[in-house]
Order: C-alpha cells, then sequence, then structure tokens
C-alpha cells in the first residue's frame, strides 16, 4: 500500500468536502441576508415558535444567514475545523427540530416527508461530509503522533 497516494487521495477527498460544505453554508446564508431564501417561511414558523419572545424575526433571519456564511467560510481553514464542526453541530441540530416541532409542515405521512420535510433530510449527506473532515483532522494527528 503506498501511504503517499492514500494521504494524497485523503487530502484530496477533505478539500472537496470543505470546498462542497462551504459552497451550500455560504450560498444558502447568502439568500438569508438577502431576504430570498426558499427556507425562509419555515424558519419563521420555526422562529415563532421558539424564538420570538427573544428575537425579533428581522434580526434572527440576517442573523442566521450570516452565522451559515461563516460556517461555510471557517470550513475553509482547515486550523479551524473544530470550531466549524462545533458551529455546524449546533447548527444542524436546529435544522431539524421542524420534523419534531412542525409535523403538518415537514410530514405527509408516516415516512413520506413534504418537500420541505426532505429539505431538512438531505441534511444528513452535510453532517456525513462534516464528520469525514473532522475525523480525518483526528486521523492524521494520531498518525504523526506515532511517526514521532
Amino acid at each position: 500500500m503506498n501511504l503517499s497516494n492514500t494521504n494524497t487521495h485523503n487530502v484530496t477527498v477533505q478539500w472537496f468536502n470543505r470546498i462542497a460544505l462551504f459552497v451550500v453554508f455560504f450560498w444558502f446564508g447568502a439568500l438569508k441576508v438577502l431576504g430570498v431564501s426558499p427556507a425562509e417561511q419555515i424558519v419563521s414558523q420555526l422562529h415563532a415558535l421558539t424564538l420570538a419572545k427573544f428575537i425579533s424575526i428581522d434580526t434572527f433571519l440576517p442573523f442566521l444567514g450570516y452565522l451559515e456564511c461563516f460556517i461555510g467560510i471557517i470550513w475553509l481553514i482547515p486550523r479551524l475545523t473544530k470550531l466549524a464542526f462545533f458551529l455546524f453541530c449546533c447548527q444542524m441540530a436546529t435544522t431539524f427540530l421542524p420534523l419534531l416541532l412542525m409535523p403538518n409542515e415537514t410530514w405527509q405521512s408516516l415516512f413520506a416527508l413534504s418537500l420541505p420535510g426532505q429539505y431538512i433530510i438531505k441534511n444528513v449527506v452535510l453532517i456525513a461530509s462534516a464528520y469525514t473532515i473532522y475525523r480525518a483532522g483526528d486521523i492524521q494527528v494520531k498518525s504523526f503522533q506515532q511517526e514521532i
């Protein structure tokens, strides 16, 4: 087994994942900042159920958009991977809330998601991508420590 080819492949896979997460987070965040996000309705409904007492929707939506843009950018900075992963996990946890708190909006029937529900479930792929990057960093550190 050629370790240098394996390492090059792993780095390439990590960068493809980093760029994909950047594109998705920055793009979707920018749409929220610009007020043209197709997710705005479901975000607004969830906001009304959870945070409306604490922050107005007019403040929350741009904040969420800027946060998503920030998360996207820091995925491109390998030394900030742990921060990116932590913020990503927090944001992902909130994206699944409509499945529980808004079943009429996210489910058509048992196992049949509505379009917003499908939009939410696709985040499983983002989670796999983020976890791949996060674990690859741990593996590289362990590999480096074994070489020393």
